[in-house]
């Protein structure tokens, strides 16, 4: 099996399920009860805090326990704007945000509020400039991506950071989903006011993730319960992934010195879809995440050239896996002034640390045979 997915969800570390299955089975107590097994489980979410912390380089109270990466981004987006709407109704984002956050937005656009989708340019990017121009009085969150989930471009988060020094009464909410443990990203410096991370894409389990929420800052919760994650986040924590998260993330940043493997395989891979007839690359080819690389074979439907490659157990993906599903081209790929045919055909593969060159090149191999085929279909 050669697994190029891992935009969607990478695998769980084999110590990372022994963790879970360790901790799921012998600290079972609600950490909100107050007898020791409760105790016990409140100390490990603690631990847990801790180590997530010092990674980063922020303070165990700025982290709030979560789901994933969509209610991260919900509650990041949603609460500022509904805790901050007294001071002003303006937002700000881009064209090219995960589907968790866009439809955040359209939410807060039904709720009254003005939201600027600021367009990008040919490779997916906004520039510092257009962020400037966009901003207003009135203007109380900025939220973008920093590694596109589609293209792998990297935004300029620390240059649109530095900018905002100049504006401390609007908040800055940044989505590193994607590029966390990929593409490095310094939440002090880069005047970060919230940040959203989910464990499956560093190796972690799905149904878990992590919110930085500057301290100091109020925002409101989306819901409500009981006490826990500072009273951000009602309900009972999950323990057994709180802690398996903590490790993943962990193991996932001591493979740092794989990052230029990533980079040379990622060069590869594009050297070698670039001699392909009918193939057209969609990524940027610098100033782009180390792990993701996606390309049209215009007139092909996406979903043949992925089963095709699935038959040889090759598994890549369309666009963003919360849309795989969705017949539409790719809004991403629109938004960059790529063709409808070409937003329709997409197709991306991305990386793990555990990738190799032969793996590839069986890629390759495996679309040197389908494409000529398909194309011929399509030109008859």
């Amino acid at each position: 099996m050669i697994y190029l997915d891992n935009s969607a969800t990478t695998k769980p570390f084999q110590e990372v399920v022994e963790t879970y299955a360790k901790v799921a089975s012998t600290y079972f107590g609600n950490p909100s009860s107050l007898h020791s097994l409760g105790m016990q489980s409140e100390g490990l979410i603690g631990e847990s805090r801790n180590r997530i912390a010092q990674i980063l380089g922020i303070k165990s109270n700025e982290i709030i326990f979560t789901s994933g990466g969509t209610e991260g981004n919900n509650i990041a987006i949603k609460g500022t704007a509904r805790a901050k709407q007294s001071r002003g109704k303006h937002l700000i984002t881009t064209q090219v945000e995960h589907a968790s956050a866009d439809e955040a937005f359209l939410q807060l656009e039904r709720e009254g509020f003005d939201v600027t989708y600021l367009p990008v340019d040919q490779e997916g990017r906004v520039s510092v400039e257009q962020v400037k121009n966009a901003i207003r009085p009135d203007t109380i969150l900025i939220s973008m991506i920093h590694v596109n989930n589609e293209t792998g471009t990297i935004l300029p988060i620390e240059e649109i950071g530095e900018l905002l020094k100049s504006y401390p009464q609007t908040l800055f909410h940044v989505d590193h989903v994607q590029g966390v443990t990929k593409v490095p990203l310094d939440l002090k410096k880069s005047r970060i006011d919230l940040c959203t991370f989910s464990a499956h894409k560093f190796h972690g389990l799905k149904g878990n993730g992590f919110l930085f929420v500057r301290e100091g800052l109020r925002i409101d919760a989306l819901f409500h319960g009981g006490t826990q994650e500072s009273r951000l986040r009602a309900g009972t924590e999950n323990v057994a992934g709180i802690v398996a998260m903590a490790k993943a993330l962990r193991m996932s940043f001591e493979q740092d010195p794989k990052r230029k493997e990533l980079e040379q395989l990622r060069h590869y891979l594009i050297t070698h879809l670039k001699k392909l007839d009918g193939v057209v690359l969609n990524s940027p080819e610098q100033m782009a995440a180390p792990h993701i690389v996606n390309f049209s074979i215009p007139g092909v439907k996406p979903e043949v050239i992925v089963q095709s490659l699935t038959a040889k157990e090759i598994y890549v993906s369309t666009k963003s896996a919360c849309s795989s599903k969705a017949s539409e081209p790719s809004r991403v790929l629109l938004a960059m002034g790529i063709s409808e045919e070409r937003a329709n055909s997409g197709i991306r593969v991305s990386f793990s640390f555990e990738t190799t060159v032969a793996e590839l090149d069986q890629l390759i191999t495996g679309l040197k045979g389908i494409i000529p085929e398909l194309l011929e279909v399509v030109n008859t």
